[in-house]
């Protein structure tokens, strides 16, 4: 819409709300009478029909016919008909700020109403409110998208998410799953007894990933800090004070890229058990998930991708040497690291260079074999070079006790049983630093005060982190992180303008 047409609406919709306003009628009071949801009218129909009524919502739609007139009353449930009849609505009366029918051109689509009447039915069997009042309490002064659906820049739909949501009620639908899946998450979590509790976001060291850091710096204090890249280090000292189970769902924050399923800002849950070690997280884990899926979908059985999976039944355990073995008949574990160099590059895997064999190993299975994984699977038993924070498998050595959990040829979630000895932690930290390849930014701290904290005792652990967003693309089933978070980091509209002025 150019600016001069849509100056020109503005001009006319402020002159309506001076107009209200010399009659007495406050366009935007402060407050409102809502006796239920607009669905929750439609859906019970037999218990409300010839009953009397207040609804709110925002008008969507409107056509008027001599005496009569329709219009589409928008509320989070959903939409009512409301269905004017002259005879039946009163007076404007600017005491209640009632409008009379002449009065009804001064409301425009876009403008929250309070209707009060009776739930009828129309001859075509439309389920409607038929008002004796209509009252605007927040008069809208921009005019709606008229072809919001056809617009090609999805960014914009980004960037003014209340007009997503306002237009498409699958969209709120969506965000509201993500809600449900917050809430089913505590209600399981806290059912097996574990804490929620909140650690720091702006942290003096990062740790807990391999990932590069926001940095700040606090004026108070003089000092430079971050902004955390994972809350684990925060949630194992607890289990260190005694805590035994400890939960999170935290926001954390990455400088890196920026694609389908990464976000700089992001929503994780991490929980960490005493006592446990990652078979015990797996099987919680998959019960979580099995819960979600029948609190969300009322069944296990859900759509991932192209697939149709089943959460239920026992997931398989595969270690990732059998999964590359089964899948791509090769023997990892005997190949030189030349040989698994050679191998990546047949198949046009993409390397920094002076790889370690275990990081080599990984991104062979992450590159080859993750997609093939469409039945819920564990896989465990990873490379000890690329997971600093997990403790030594107790029968294989230079491997851990981690785990990855992939459905639909996605990877949903991450665990281990925790590494609780300071001598050996330390000793990953350096080496992790110590690391000579291009991404050592995004390599572990020593984090001495982590360190300190362990050597009073640590009791075995089995932890685990599951990102909410992923969560949500995963039973949403849609893959576009900018999909599920309601406010994604986009570049700002102003520096936007500026790069095409500069073109």
């Amino acid at each position: 819409m150019a600016e001069t047409r849509l100056e020109e609406i503005r001009k006319i919709r402020l002159g309506k709300a001076q107009e209200l306003r010399d009659m007495g009628i406050n366009p935007y009071p402060p407050q409102a009478i809502k006796d239920h949801p607009n669905k929750y009218i439609v859906d019970s129909f037999d218990q409300f029909e010839g009953k009397t009524v207040t609804l709110t919502g925002r008008l969507i739609s409107w056509r008027e016919h001599g005496q009569i007139a329709f219009g589409q009353l928008r509320d989070q449930s959903g939409d009512i008909q409301v269905f004017v009849q002259q005879d039946k609505l009163e007076d404007t009366n600017p005491e209640n700020g009632n409008l009379g029918f002449s009065d009804l051109n001064l409301m425009d689509i876009g403008d929250f109403l309070q209707v009060t009447g009776e739930i009828t039915k129309t001859t075509r069997g439309e389920i409607s409110i038929t008002p004796t009042k209509v009252i605007i309490i927040g008069k809208s002064i921009r005019p709606l998208p008229e072809k919001w659906h056809g617009l090609t820049d999805t960014e914009e739909r980004f960037r003014k998410r209340y007009l997503d949501i306002m237009l498409n009620p699958e969209i709120r639908d969506r965000f509201l799953m993500r809600t449900k899946l917050v809430s089913g998450i505590r209600s399981y979590l806290d059912d097996l007894g574990f804490v929620e509790v909140e650690t720091p976001v702006l942290q003096p060291l990062y740790g807990g990933a391999n990932a590069k850091p926001f940095t700040t710096h606090l004026n108070a204090l003089n000092a430079e800090m971050y902004l955390r890249i994972a809350d684990e280090l925060y949630l194992k000292r607890l289990l260190v004070a005694g805590y035994e189970k400890v939960y999170e769902i935290a926001k954390d924050f990455r400088n890196e890229g920026m694609d389908q399923t990464h976000n700089p800002e992001f929503t994780m849950i991490e929980y960490y058990e005493a006592f446990a070690d990652y078979q015990r997280v797996m099987d919680v884990t998959e019960g979580l998930f099995k819960y979600l899926a029948e609190q969300t979908h009322g069944s296990t059985q859900i759509e991932v991708g192209e697939h149709q999976v089943d959460l239920g039944g026992k997931w398989p355990r595969i270690t990732m040497i059998d999964a590359i073995k089964e899948r791509l008949n090769i023997d990892v574990e005997n190949m030189s690291e030349d040989e698994l160099v050679g191998f990546a590059k047949e198949n046009n895997i993409g390397l920094l260079g002076k790889e370690t064999k275990g990081q080599l190993i990984f991104i062979i299975f992450d590159d080859l074999v993750t997609k093939q994984l469409i039945e819920p699977t564990w896989i465990i038993d990873y490379p000890k070079d690329i997971s600093p924070l997990s403790k030594d498998h107790r029968s294989k050595e230079g491997w851990v006790e981690r785990f990855e959990g992939y459905i639909g040829g996605k990877e949903i979630c991450d665990g281990w049983s925790e590494l609780t000895d300071p001598i050996e932690q330390r000793q990953r930290f350096e080496s992790d630093m110590k690391a000579v390849r291009e991404d050592k930014e995004e390599a572990q701290r020593v984090d001495e005060d982590f360190l300190e904290a362990m050597e009073y005792g640590m009791p075995p652990i089995g932890g685990i982190g599951i990102g909410i967003d992923r969560l949500t693309m995963f039973f949403t089933n849609i893959w576009s992180i900018k999909e599920v978070i309601i406010y994604p980091t986009m570049k700002s509209s102003s520096l936007k303008s500026e790069n095409r002025k500069d073109r």
